[in-house]
């Protein structure tokens, strides 16, 4: 499966969610790559810390930018799973992952400026899908406030029904410094320790929608 994590803002926790499916998956048993065709690095950069940590399970990274097609066709014949980090922009990596991609997990803010950027993602997403006619689409609300008292992640989650040519995922992910702090380590949530019941059952919560298409 090739999964896509990209936006048309940065800063919506991309990469932070592309190496949580990454372990995830790899933890699952799946042969799995990370492709990062981000030109910031982040995503190698965490790479690079986990390999010298000696983590289990090991997650290769590949670095590749300008067109994609190519590479991840040849790739996705040696590995089960891709994951896929792209810039936060409207770029070449981006619209070229569109085409040859199963899912695009498209995360964003509940910010007004977050929200108003999924617009043109949606445009680019309807026009993928000329070509690559099974694309599926996944908007997911992240980094929403843990204060139950502020509601901006339901109400982003409401936005997206705004978007056809985005499927809302269900599970909403919550700004908790776990996610911070492992990215750190070069690792995932579900190997926090102490561990962090709620963001594991957010990210496990993403994951079954990704590569199960469901909730558990």
């Amino acid at each position: 499966m090739i999964v896509l994590l990209g936006a048309e803002k940065g800063g919506t926790g991309k990469t932070t969610l592309a190496v949580n499916l990454a372990v995830m998956r790899a933890r699952a048993g799946s042969e799995v790559l990370l492709l990062d065709a981000d030109p910031q690095r982040s995503t190698s950069y965490w790479a690079a810390t986990r390999d010298s940590r000696g983590a289990e399970p090991a997650i290769p990274c590949l670095q590749k930018t300008g067109d994609l097609r190519t590479a991840v066709k040849s790739l996705a014949t040696k590995f089960a799973d891709l994951v896929i980090d792209t810039g936060g922009r409207d770029s070449e990596e981006l619209r070229s992952a569109l085409l040859v991609a199963d899912t695009l997990v498209l995360p964003a803010k509940p910010s007004q400026f977050d929200l108003w950027s999924l617009s043109k993602m949606a445009m680019l997403v309807e026009e993928a899908k000329r070509l690559n006619l099974h694309l599926r689409a996944l908007a997911v609300i992240n980094m929403a406030s843990t204060n139950p008292s502020v509601t901006e992640g339901e109400e982003a989650f409401e936005y997206l029904a705004e978007l056809p040519a985005l499927a809302r995922a269900a599970t909403m992910l919550r700004d908790r410094i776990a996610y911070r702090r492992t990215v750190r380590e070069g690792r995932a949530v579900v190997e926090a320790k102490p561990g962090d019941a709620k963001a594991e059952a957010e990210i496990n919560g993403l994951y079954q929608e990704v590569f199960h298409g469901r909730i558990e």
